[in-house]
This record gives structure tokens, C-alpha cells and sequence, in this order.
């Protein structure tokens, strides 16, 4: 796979390129865009027609990353994303679809440089503004119990966690980091939050939000204020796997509306 050198990091990406309009795929905190695979998070898998990116996030995946908590701030994925699309889509306003930390790069990378995007789709964003401050907590626990008792441990106490709705039945994984990253990428995210309110409304690019419910990490709340706060975006709600199961057909026919792409299947 290419790797694009970033400051003290190289970034693991590839192109599925079918002509067409560029898109590119993020991924959550922990995770990859092998491990969102696994967990029906790979919303461009079988999108036709455009030339779609994937990477890792720095940390992440085959993405190298130091032990910097400051280098795992949305800002500075946000600054690695704009980096990545100069080099493969220098000059073009790209789609952007992304998870939870890939949301949240997502906000910051088109609050900061809003020509290099033509539309959004944000999956399960994660908490921000009033309910970040105690997710932040949460993550400055897991790096210390990470530090204390080892990686195992945590991949413990979270098999334990009951699941949202809409991913019961999803499999089992386990973060895909390197070990010896996973309490730095967890003090990193404890330090971010999503871009103030008022940045967040300038937004003017066609944007969904794909959300489900019950997820004190990813809330209902936090996708109805982007909806309420990007003017004409529109809210997707999920609550049993077979929701999630129809967003990629949601994505897909995101792109062929906006983009002219063909459907999935070439339909």
C-alpha cells in the first residue's frame, strides 16, 4: 500500500479508483479501515463509480504515530486529511464520509479549508461541547487502566459493555493500534472536541448524518445539534443492526444524487 509522509508520522492508504467523483473514508478512534470492515462501518465497500480513498489515521491500522497525545487531537487528524487530499486529489472538493474520530476530523478539516469538500456524511458522532468534558474522563481512565494492568485488561472491561442496539450481533474485535499507542491515542482524545457551534453552522456542503441510538459514546444528541446547526442537512436514525445494514445504499445514493456516480451494483 502507498504511504504518505506526514510530521512524525506515515499514513497507510489506497484508492479504489473507478473514475468519478473522488470520496474518502474515514475511520473511529482504536479502529482501521480494516477493523470498521468487520464491524459494517465500511460504508464505501461497493460503491461504484468514484475513486475512493481509505486510510488510517496516524496511530491507527498500518498508519505509524508517536507517543504524543497532542498529535491524536482532531485538529492535527483534520491537518493529516487535508495533507492526504492535496496529494491525491490535489485542487478537487472531495465527499467525506467518517465515524465518530473520523466525524470529528471530518468538522475540522472543512470548518478550516471548506472548498476541499462537496458534501458529508457523518456517522455516529461522537460526544461534544456539554457531554465531551465527561467522555473525556472516560478516556484519561482507559489510558491509566491501559498503563496499570495492561492492553488485555482493557479489551476485558470492554467485552463487559452492553452494546448499542443497532450493532448487537456485530463481532467481537479488538482496537487495532499498536499497543503501546493505545493510553496516548485515548490522552489525545480526551484533550479534542468538535468545532464551536458557530464554525459548525457555516457548514454549506450537502451533509447527512447517520446516528443510532442508545450509545452514551456516540449520542442522539450530538447528531441532532449538527443537524439542527448545518443548514438543509438531514438525520438517519438507527436502532436494530438492520438499520445500519441500509446506510451504505444511504451513502451510495448520496453520491449518485449529488455526484452522478452509478449505484452499488450498477443499478
Amino acid at each position: 500500500m502507498p504511504r504518505l509522509p506526514v510530521p512524525h508520522a506515515e499514513l497507510d492508504w489506497e484508492l479504489s479508483d473507478e473514475g468519478g467523483a473522488p470520496v474518502v473514508q474515514l475511520h473511529g478512534l482504536t479502529s482501521s479501515r480494516y477493523r470498521d470492515r468487520l464491524l459494517d462501518l465500511d460504508l464505501g465497500l461497493g460503491l461504484s463509480g468514484t475513486r475512493l480513498l481509505r486510510y488510517d489515521a496516524r496511530g491507527h491500522g498500518r498508519s505509524t504515530g508517536r507517543q504524543v497525545p497532542e498529535d491524536y487531537r482532531w485538529e492535527a487528524l483534520a491537518d493529516d486529511l487535508l495533507r492526504l487530499l492535496d496529494h491525491v486529489f490535489p485542487g478537487e472538493a472531495v465527499h467525506g464520509v467518517g465515524p465518530s474520530m473520523g466525524c470529528g476530523t471530518l468538522l475540522h478539516a472543512i470548518t478550516r479549508a471548506p472548498e476541499r469538500f462537496s458534501a458529508l456524511t457523518l456517522v455516529v458522532p461522537p460526544t461534544a461541547w456539554e457531554t465531551r468534558a465527561a467522555k473525556s474522563q472516560d478516556y484519561l481512565e482507559a489510558a491509566d487502566l491501559v498503563d496499570r494492568e495492561g492492553f488485555e485488561a482493557f479489551v476485558a472491561v470492554g467485552a463487559a459493555v452492553v452494546p448499542p442496539p443497532a450493532t448487537v450481533g456485530a463481532p467481537r474485535t479488538v482496537p487495532d493500534v499498536p499497543k503501546e499507542l493505545l493510553p496516548t491515542l485515548f490522552r489525545g482524545a480526551a484533550l479534542t472536541d468538535l468545532p464551536p457551534r458557530d464554525a459548525v453552522a457555516r457548514i454549506a456542503v450537502p451533509t447527512t448524518v447517520l446516528a443510532w441510538t442508545d450509545d452514551p459514546s456516540h449520542p442522539q444528541s450530538t447528531a441532532e445539534a449538527l443537524v439542527r446547526l448545518v443548514r438543509g442537512s438531514r438525520l438517519v436514525l438507527a436502532s436494530t443492526p438492520d438499520d445500519v445494514a441500509r446506510w451504505p445504499g444511504l451513502l451510495h445514493e448520496q453520491v449518485q444524487t449529488l455526484h452522478g456516480a452509478p449505484a452499488a451494483g450498477g443499478e
